[in-house]
């Protein structure tokens, strides 16, 4: 292991009991889900040897080790940006913490704006694939990690779980889209004629964050499952400018049904990643 991973990890096994297989990325407005844990131990990341702070306003910056339907589950509560200044070995160091615990299945969650014209603010969607638009990949470099150093990518998000996923939401009356998830460093917003061509491309909703995790992770060999929560219409598809307050706004509201349907993908595959 990495002589820094080890320092992180040493430092968080002396801080909670807690072994879990299941890890949850929280994304913009949607921290709370670490909230409803149950025996839960909140890690300051800013205490964390060797981890990088979380500077943007919806990411309190924890590390909640917890229960979710009697499931220990690790939820993280403040992403770290690529356009923060970090590196890409720092935004995904997470991930290799995650590595380093043997978490077997990572559920990563976004705010998105809507690419897609059928979607509407408040709408949660199954991301079933992503375009990487950072033009940037994490495991560039050497391999200090372990995994291989061509990682296959056919299929990142574990789509032989995806009717699995739907048929939880349907249950839960949450109307659950299906959609490829396009990523920029931002941290401007998209222009009206990037959107454009993010839709011919096949981009349904446009991201700053979450294809640096998942390709680290598809390395690691962590499953992944991924959500995006649609916050707001992208430039060109709205007239309305673009907020971050707008973005936070919206995952506030529609909290109560990411929190249900997480905790329901957690209790569901919690038996399947022991």
């Amino acid at each position: 292991m990495n002589a820094d991973l080890n320092d992180t990890v040493n430092y968080i096994k002396q801080q909670t009991q807690i072994k879990p297989s299941i890890a949850v990325i929280l994304g913009s407005g949607l921290g709370g889900f670490a909230d409803t844990l149950e025996s839960s131990g909140r890690i300051p990341t800013a205490k964390i040897p060797h981890y990088p702070k979380s500077t943007v306003t919806g990411h309190r910056g924890n590390l909640v080790f917890g229960y979710s339907g009697g499931v220990p589950v690790l939820a993280v509560q403040g992403r770290t940006h690529f356009y923060e200044g970090y590196t890409m070995e720092k935004v995904t160091y997470v991930v290799r913490i995650m590595q380093a615990l043997e978490i077997k299945l990572l559920i990563v969650t976004n705010a998105a704006g809507g690419v897609n014209p059928r979607f509407v603010p408040g709408d949660l969607m199954l991301i079933t694939d992503h375009i990487n638009g950072m033009l940037r990949n994490p495991l560039i470099g050497p391999v200090k990690y372990g995994g291989p150093r061509f990682p296959d990518m056919s299929d990142p998000y574990a789509g032989e779980y995806f009717d699995d996923i739907e048929t939880l939401a349907l249950e839960r009356n949450i109307a659950l889209r299906r959609g490829v998830l396009y990523t920029s460093t931002g941290p401007t917003y998209e222009t009206a004629a990037e959107i454009k061509m993010i839709s011919k491309m096949g981009g349904d909703a446009a991201s700053m964050s979450t294809v640096p995790e998942v390709i680290t992770a598809a390395q690691a060999g962590i499953k992944v499952i991924g959500i995006s929560c649609i916050t707001n219409m992208a430039t060109g598809i709205s007239t309305v400018p673009l907020s971050h307050g707008e973005v936070t706004e919206t995952a506030n509201l529609v909290r109560d049904k990411f929190t249900d349907l997480v905790a329901a993908m957690i209790k569901y595959f919690g038996e399947k990643f022991k």
